[in-house]
C-alpha cells in the first residue's frame, strides 16, 4: 500500500460477504466510480480466492487489502493472496507486531481513547475508530485535543451528507462498507446504482480534502 496516495484520497470501501461471480463486476465499478482503496474482509466466504481474484482485476488501478483480521493465520493467508494492508475490527497486539516488523500499513480498531492511544503507540498508519456512528463527527474533535498527532479514520455510519463534517472535527480518513454495497444491489446487477453512490463519496472527499 502507498500511504501517501492513500492520504491524497482518504476513503476505503469494505466489502463483506461477496459472492465470488460478483468480484470482478464490483472492482471495475469501484475502479470506475474513481475510489482508489478497498479492503475484503476474511469472514468473508473464500475471502483469501476473493482478494487474490480482486488483485488480477484491478490491474494496478485499486489498491486491495484484507479487513476482519483477528490473528496471524488470516493475516498470512490475505497476504499470500495480494493484499497490501490490513484492517482489524480491534487492535491485535500479534498482528501489529507482524506488520511492523514488515513494514504492513495496518488500520487497528479502536473507540476509547485508552484503546486509540495505545493503538497508535504500537504503529498503527491509522487508527480505525469503530463504529463512528456512535459518537458522530463531534467525538473527533474531542480526540483530537489531546492527540492532534494521531491519524484517525471513521468507520461505521460515515454517509455521503456528514463526509464534511467527519474530516472538518479531525479525521484523516473515512471507510464505507454496507450502506454502499448494498447485496441486494449486487445481487441484481445494479452495479450503476453502486457507482453513483461511491462517485459521489469520492467527489465529496475530494472537496473536503481539498
Amino acid at each position: 500500500m502507498d500511504v501517501a496516495r492513500f492520504k491524497k484520497l482518504p476513503i476505503m470501501g469494505i466489502l463483506r460477504a461477496v459472492e465470488q461471480e460478483a468480484i470482478e463486476p464490483l472492482i471495475n465499478t469501484i475502479v470506475a466510480s474513481g475510489m482508489e482503496t478497498m479492503e475484503i474482509a476474511m469472514n468473508t466466504a473464500n475471502a483469501a480466492c476473493l482478494i487474490k481474484k480482486a488483485v488480477k482485476f484491478a490491474n494496478n488501478k485499486l489498491t486491495v487489502g484484507a479487513g476482519t483480521i483477528l490473528n496471524l493465520e488470516s493475516l498470512k493467508a490475505a497476504q499470500d493472496a495480494g493484499a497490501t494492508f490490513v484492517v482489524m475490527p480491534t487492535f491485535v497486539k500479534e498482528v501489529a507486531l507482524y506488520c511492523v516488523k514488515f513494514k504492513i500499513p495496518f488500520f487497528p480498531g479502536a473507540l476509547t481513547p485508552s484503546e486509540i492511544h495505545a493503538a497508535w503507540c504500537e504503529g498503527a498508519t491509522m487508527v480505525k475508530v469503530f463504529p463512528a456512528g456512535i459518537f458522530g463527527p463531534a467525538y473527533f474533535s474531542y480526540l483530537k485535543g489531546p492527540f492532534p498527532e494521531i491519524k484517525l479514520m471513521a468507520v461505521g455510519g460515515v454517509r455521503q451528507d456528514n463526509i464534511s463534517e467527519y474530516f472538518a472535527k479531525g479525521a484523516s480518513a473515512l471507510a464505507v462498507g454496507a450502506s454502499i454495497f448494498d447485496t441486494n444491489q449486487i445481487k441484481s446487477g445494479n452495479f450503476q446504482a453502486i457507482e453513483k453512490l461511491l462517485s459521489g463519496l469520492v467527489k465529496k472527499v475530494k472537496a473536503s480534502v481539498g
